[in-house]
């Protein structure tokens, strides 16, 4: 949710409001955009499905 409202400035209202597999598109989306902007061999920036789960 929180990968969301960074990029598009949504509240957590409208975030919420979407249904998850809505969600996990729009990350989708997201994470192309920063591909297409940020061109690299080195990512600096993963795509949020690149990342691992970490455990409290």
């Amino acid at each position: 949710m929180a990968f969301i409202s960074y990029y598009f400035h949504w509240s957590r209202e409208e975030v919420l409001a979407i249904d998850h597999r809505s969600r996990r598109r729009w990350c989708g989306e997201i994470s192309g955009i920063n591909e297409k902007l940020n061109p690299s061999k080195d990512k600096k920036e993963k795509s949020i499905f690149d990342m691992k789960a970490t455990t409290r």
